[in-house]
């Protein structure tokens, strides 16, 4: 079957891909950023973000603002014309010492000396394509036709910051220490990303990049760690990776920065509500029973989510404790403390507290640990409590987040690398939560699902809840915390609302169906 494009694929109900072809190459990957340049030019009305890969464009958009017929039309309407050259990006030199542990191996492989790999590396101009797998990140083409090596057969579970590297047609600079699969020719002592500049990342998708043999590096400075040193509430104990999260980090995926945020967007919103706090403000989410909290100022708490036995140990009246029930805001004193002894028919809660103030990494307080973004709570860490307004507080208990027998799943944008067959099976089986499971993704345990075709695609953009299907044919929901790209056909995207469903599901017990949708039917 010959392929025609350019076409326009949903990706749940919330984002679509504007395809333009399937190769790697750079009059794609031209013909993309002109279509990027040209929305931003001219935007459309609901358009949030747009997210540039290497064959196609992703774009995040409001269903209440513009419907998907209407975008589709509009967005292909776009991509006549479109220049693959474009104009010229900003050039960025980096300084490059060419000592990396893979140099001899390549130099081997490709039959050149040591110093001919360098040279060679560094001879020609590279455009930076896209930017994914981990803030920062950018891939970047085209390498010599003489260098090109495949990626490592077994890759390093920790590969420095700063390590300059290549794999097939591509090379890149790990932004900082991560796992990874390419050939190290040496390293750089620019930083790449930086959290705290306005611009936080050194590349973006256009850029041109030369990189610049040099004998020695300048040190490079280390990065401050961030803390909980607020006063109003206390960390007695954090229980099972306890984290601050909020509403996360928007508009920022071009730079392969995650969304994060809550796992279960509905009982965190539930929560902040009870308290009377903004929608979008944090709350400290559980995964696990062991949190102790002591108050310093009086205020009020919710907890949402999961079932959960929690006791509020009221010092200030005698020792005399009560439990404390769900989805209801709870009046909290100084000397009180708060025990979350135990959750149940879920694996996350939140727990929301008026006033909660939390330090912000790019716009968010939510941890992102594949990011870097701050950490898990630890015993001795504090919170400011800020001034609320007590009125708005709902002092009886209100409806949980809502349950369905079936996760709704929008078909899409890869679904034609699978036959009808096992879609059929896809929507067939009851599957589980692998306990591999976290807040990337829900790995689901029950049929293997057979490909149609190539079992891995050029990288292109995802959203929370796109299902990837791996080589293995085991599907991964993709979560909260999932990356902006992915190299995995999808064979769908479950409905945003239905999301929390997969977060709360107890690995290895908890059934999970699917259902088919569409997005005109939500």
């Amino acid at each position: 079957m010959i392929e025609a494009w350019p076409r326009v694929r949903l990706v749940g109900d919330r984002a679509v891909t504007v395809q333009l072809g399937s190769l790697m190459d750079e009059e794609t990957v031209g013909r993309v950023r002109a279509l990027d340049e040209r929305l931003k030019e001219r935007p459309l009305p609901g358009i949030e973000e747009t997210v540039p890969t290497y064959a196609a464009l992703l774009v995040i958009y409001d269903r209440s603002l513009i419907s998907f017929p209407e975008l589709e039309r509009k967005l292909l309407e776009m991509t006549h014309g479109l220049d693959s050259v474009g104009a010229p990006g900003r050039l960025v030199e980096i300084p490059a010492l060419y000592d990396g542990e893979d140099l001899e191996e390549v130099a081997a492989a490709c039959d050149l000396s040591v110093e001919g790999v360098s040279e060679l590396h560094a001879s020609r101009e590279y455009r930076v394509m896209m930017l994914g797998f981990s803030p920062g990140f950018a891939y970047m083409g085209f390498v010599d036709e003489r260098l090109r090596v495949p990626r490592r057969k077994t890759p390093r579970t920790r590969v420095p910051e700063g390590a300059i590297a290549i794999a097939g047609p591509q090379t890149g600079v790990y932004p900082r220490s991560l796992p990874g699969g390419w050939n190290l020719l040496g390293r750089t002592s620019l930083r790449l990303f930086d959290a705290s500049k306005t611009n936080p990342s050194t590349l973006m998708p256009g850029d041109r990049v030369r990189f610049v043999p040099v004998g020695t590096l300048a040190a490079s400075e280390a990065l401050l760690k961030g803390g909980y040193a607020g006063s109003g509430v206390r960390v007695l104990e954090p229980g099972i990776f306890t984290t601050i999260q909020d509403a996360g980090r928007k508009g920022l995926r071009r730079l392969a920065v995650p969304q994060a945020g809550w796992a279960d967007v509905q009982s965190a919103r539930i929560a902040n509500r009870c308290v009377g706090n903004q929608p979008d403000a944090p709350v400290i989410e559980i995964c696990g029973p062991g949190l102790r909290l002591t108050f310093e100022r009086a205020t009020f708490v919710a907890i949402s989510g999961a079932s959960i036995r929690a006791r509020l140990d009221r010092g200030d009246l005698a020792g005399e404790g009560m439990s404390v029930p769900a989805n209801v805001g709870v009046r909290v004193r100084p000397s009180n403390v708060l025990e979350v002894e135990s959750l149940s028919d879920g694996v996350r809660a939140c727990v929301a507290i008026a006033g909660l103030e939390a330090p912000q990494v790019l716009g968010s307080a939510s941890v992102d640990l594949g990011s870097g973004f701050l950490r898990p709570l630890e015993a001795g860490d504090g919170f400011d409590i800020a001034a609320h307004d007590a009125d708005r507080v709902q002092r009886e208990s209100v409806a949980g987040a809502a349950k369905r027998a079936q996760i709704r799943v929008v078909l899409g944008p890869q679904e034609d690398h699978f036959d009808p067959q096992t879609i059929e099976t896809f929507f067939a089986t009851s599957w589980r939560a692998g306990l591999d499971s976290d807040r990337v993704g829900a790995r689901l345990d029950g049929a293997r699902l057979t490909h149609a075709g190539p079992t891995e695609i050029i990288s292109d953009g995802m959203v929370p809840g796109c299902i990837q299907v791996p080589p293995d044919g085991r599907p991964i929901v993709m979560l909260s915390d999932c990356p902006s790209t992915g190299g995995y056909p999808k064979i769908g995207c479950v409905v945003s609302e239905d999301l929390g469903l997969l977060a709360q599901a107890i690995p290895g017990r908890t059934e999970i169906r699917f259902s088919a949708t569409r997005v005109e039917d939500l």
